[in-house]
């Protein structure tokens, strides 16, 4: 019990928690706006793939881990294209479309690795990007530490939660958004593009979620395997419901699924009699928990539906 209070108040495990929870964090406010739209976002973990994917080779090719960044948004976005195509052009079942989209994702990131590196066990190495500390902030005991001395695209994550906020409460667009996730008919009937609103949404949560791809490839392990997301993608989008649609409550939900991934790999470490397939179960049995036991929450009313106007045109 000691061993774990000390790694549960270490500098090293805030920091850690940090890292893990940064792309929970920018799929999961990714998947808020689809949702927020009124559809499904289940297809997260399918985009965070391919992002990862895309990013490791922008990188490996160009030498600039940017470049990368720049293809995961674009993988991430087109694949999410693709999902909204399905959803909300042709109707398809939402939930059925998005593991169609996760299992295609997860084979063709896998033929086209090894199309370009062949089977090999050797790790290939990208351009990635390095903790930057930022000035002053960074030298304060023990905070400065955990908050102040991360990759640049941990630090955008954070910086996301505002602009999402007020995106979606202060500005007419988020309003829109948001109108057509609760009530598409009355949205169309005042003038507002149902389909194109939800097809944004759906993009804006493709291209959040393939940078946070990248984060994995490009930023924290410098490489890419297989199934590197590992259920990820699932975690963010139990974030979203976990955190009630709200920004604030995803990014909190976000940051506690982050902080048991980081819990779980320290707890391995310390040589405890547990069997080091529970550990690594403990982040996604403490989203299943969360979610049965979060109470009643108010999704948009929209949500999973297709839209179809009067006349089922």
């Amino acid at each position: 019990m000691t061993s774990l209070l000390k790694v549960l108040f270490s500098v090293d495990f805030g920091y850690a928690s940090i890292r893990m929870a940064s792309p929970l964090i920018l799929a999961a406010l990714g998947g808020l706006f689809s949702e927020r739209a009124g559809v499904l976002s289940l297809g997260l973990e399918g985009m965070m793939l391919s992002g990862a994917l895309a990013g490791f080779l922008g990188s490996f090719y160009s030498g600039s881990p940017w470049v990368g960044v720049v293809y995961a948004a674009l993988a991430g976005g087109l694949l999410a294209l693709v999902y909204a195509a399905a959803c909300i052009t042709f109707k398809a079942n939402q939930v059925v479309a998005a593991v169609g989209l996760n299992i295609l994702a997860q084979g063709v990131t896998g033929l086209v690795f090894r199309g370009a590196f062949g089977i090999t066990q050797d790790l290939k190495q990208a351009a990635a990007f390095k903790p930057v500390p930022i000035p002053v902030l960074s030298k304060i005991p023990v905070l400065g530490q955990i908050v102040f001395n991360h990759e640049i695209l941990v630090y955008g994550a954070f910086v996301l939660l505002p602009v999402v906020i007020f995106v979606l409460y202060r500005t007419t667009w988020g309003l829109k958004l948001r109108s057509v996730g609760e009530n598409p008919l009355a949205s169309d009937t005042v003038g507002v593009n149902v389909i194109r609103m939800r097809y944004a949404g759906v993009v804006i949560s493709g291209v959040l979620a393939g940078i946070a791809g990248s984060l994995l490839s490009i930023a924290f392990i410098n490489t890419f395997i297989e199934n590197i997301t590992a259920g990820r993608g699932f975690v963010a989008f139990a974030a979203v419901i976990f955190g009630k649609w709200t920004p604030i409550g995803v990014f909190l939900s976000a940051l506690l699924f982050g902080a048991a991934d980081a819990l779980q790999l320290r707890i391995q470490a310390l040589g405890l009699p547990i069997p080091y397939q529970l550990m690594l179960l403990f982040p996604y049995l403490l989203a299943l928990i969360a979610l049965i036991f979060s109470g009643r929450s108010q999704s948009p009313a929209s949500l999973g539906t297709a839209y179809e106007k009067s006349g089922g045109s």
